[in-house]
């Protein structure tokens, strides 16, 4: 048993309702998921993280859950899910699974009995006030100029509760003892399923004051319980959270090797699209400078380009992100929330393989573990006449057939829209055809992941920022035990030789391993890194002790 699995793992993040349907009802489900496990694995996919699959009224893509214990029947049943646990693992696949319990659905039972009888016990299952508060702050899914704050009235209760997102999820009060044990129930019973862990959906709103909502103590002993729990009930599996603050509070999340094993590093994603708007690596260098100093052996930083919600900009300044909307979301429509971009990544770059090419460069040697969004590994784009996050949530396309070859069914049963027609469209981007070209973008990131495989130092080791005297270029190397990998990458759209002032004892036997072209060999005595625009190198160099 590897306990640190997660640390050199390749991620790959699909919501399984609009992956591959199997039943021809228009939904995908976990048979159509199972079908497609050959596909992931040859790809080089090690672990999955399944978006929501318990049963929800589905007003907010599954993160309104209405029963912990059941699976959305659209998706299968818990039979289903056994089986598709099964077959992951025979190919080396493991399985996360979204735990959203920040919140529920207002469907669920446990608001149901909370809003009809104050003396219930789960009355206290949420935050309940009598009267608003005179400064109630703002509901965060609000769009720029809405009037909404986070306190909703309910007339059967007469009392307002607390809602940190729409106004159907009302929040759980994390600080209710009882609640927590339900939680570890929930975990529990998982985990027995098969599954390696768990993606904790909105970590940081879980420890908010909330109107009446009051911990004793440390709120992150919470999280430390969680993780003894986990680890307890299995070892080896994991607690992925969602934690979208500056970097300075990354280590209280993080804990002393007591908290979440993996946090998503959204910092460093908001400065590589700063960096990649303005063509240069300063903003990026900057950002990983922010890091911590030290992740530990059981720590980890999820890196990643793209997710299923908007490209949420809010670590950058006002003007740094209008440089970035201007760039890559000139359209109105193309925004939402006021500090996000709703649109998928090949088509923010301009489906510019040069240039996608080298973010997918960085997303595999930035340090921490890289995680892909399905499609992202063939280029697919975004259908803005979609609502609101829907926009990047279209169905999967496999082949150049009915539906892209998601699902047999009639297109008007589709659970989301098919991308056809255009530069995007299923019949010029799909799976079917990129597996059968050899320069194909799926064929590149295929090779990029087996070589990320092949160099663990990039996961594993301490990251430090080389001085490349060129703003245009990112220089960066991590170091641990096995060795050292190397990454440079121009940000320009124009050839660059850097000079470098490295100590030639370092940087001695280190090979060129994957770059944009076959560059020739790198020279310690000579020290020069030529690029190419939009060029990246990989090098590497093994301990003489081994």
């Amino acid at each position: 048993m590897n306990k640190y699995w997660y640390k050199n793992a390749v991620i790959y993040s699909l919501d399984v309702e609009t992956f591959k349907d199997a039943t021809g009802d228009g939904t995908g489900d976990f048979k159509g998921l199972k079908n497609a496990l050959p596909y992931l694995s040859s790809l080089g996919v090690t672990c999955l993280w399944l978006l929501p699959i318990f049963d929800t009224p589905n007003r907010d893509n599954g993160y309104d859950v209405s029963d912990y214990y059941k699976i959305d029947s659209r998706l299968g049943d818990l039979g289903h899910f056994a089986q598709l646990i099964d077959a992951a693992e025979e190919v080396g696949i493991r399985i996360l699974i979204d735990l959203a319990v920040n919140h529920t659905s207002t469907e669920h039972f446990w608001f149901q009995h909370s809003r009809k009888d104050k003396n219930s016990k789960y009355r206290d299952y949420y935050i309940w006030v009598d009267e608003k508060p005179d400064d109630p702050e703002r509901n965060m899914m609000a769009e720029e100029g809405e009037d909404s704050t986070s306190w909703k009235y309910d007339r059967t209760a007469k009392a307002y509760y607390f809602h940190s997102f729409y106004p159907h999820q009302p929040d759980l009060n994390i600080a209710n003892p009882q609640v927590q044990e339900e939680i570890f129930r929930i975990m529990h019973f998982w985990l027995k399923m098969g599954v390696s862990g768990f993606r904790i959906d909105a970590a940081p709103h879980m420890f908010k004051e909330k109107g009446r909502m009051d911990f004793e103590g440390d709120p992150h002993k919470i999280f430390r319980n969680f993780r003894d729990f986990v680890e307890t009930q299995k070892p080896d599996a994991i607690l992925l959270a969602e934690v979208d603050l500056d970097p300075n509070q990354y280590n209280k999340y993080l804990g002393n090797e007591d908290q979440m094993h993996m946090l998503f590093n959204f910092y460093v994603n908001n400065f590589t699209y700063l960096a990649l708007a303005r063509e240069e690596a300063t903003p990026l260098a900057r950002a990983l400078q922010r890091m911590p100093l030290e992740i530990t052996e059981k720590e980890q930083l999820a890196t990643f380009l793209r997710n299923h919600d908007e490209l949420n900009l809010d670590k950058l300044s006002r003007n740094e992100r209008e440089e970035v909307f201007k760039a890559f979301a000139p359209d109105e429509n193309m925004r939402i929330f006021g500090r996000g971009i709703r649109r998928r990544l090949a088509s923010i770059l301009g489906n510019d393989r040069k240039k996608m090419e080298l973010a997918h460069s960085l997303l595999f040697t930035l340090p921490g573990t890289p995680v892909l969004r399905y499609g992202e590994e063939i280029g697919m784009g975004e259908d803005l006449s979609m609502e609101g996050r829907s926009s990047v949530r279209t169905v999967m396309q496999w082949a150049n057939e009915k539906n892209g070859g998601f699902s047999s069914a009639p297109t008007e049963n589709l659970i989301r829209n098919v991308i056809s027609g255009g530069e995007y469209g299923y019949e010029k981007v799909n799976v079917s055809d990129q597996l059968r070209d050899p320069n194909s973008f799926l064929t590149w990131i295929s090779k990029a992941i087996d070589y990320r495989k092949e160099f663990p130092e990039f996961g594993w080791g301490r990251n430090r920022i080389i001085d490349t005297g060129d703003a245009h270029v990112l220089g960066h190397f991590t170091k641990s035990d096995k060795g050292m990998g190397v990454a440079f990458h121009n940000f320009s759209g124009k050839e660059i030789t850097i000079k470098l002032e490295v100590e030639e004892e370092e940087f001695e036997n280190v090979i060129d391993v994957f770059g944009n072209i076959r560059y020739e060999s790198f020279d310690p005595k000579k020290p020069e890194v030529r690029l190419t625009p939009y060029g990246y190198r990989w090098m590497h160099k093994k301990h003489n002790f081994l």
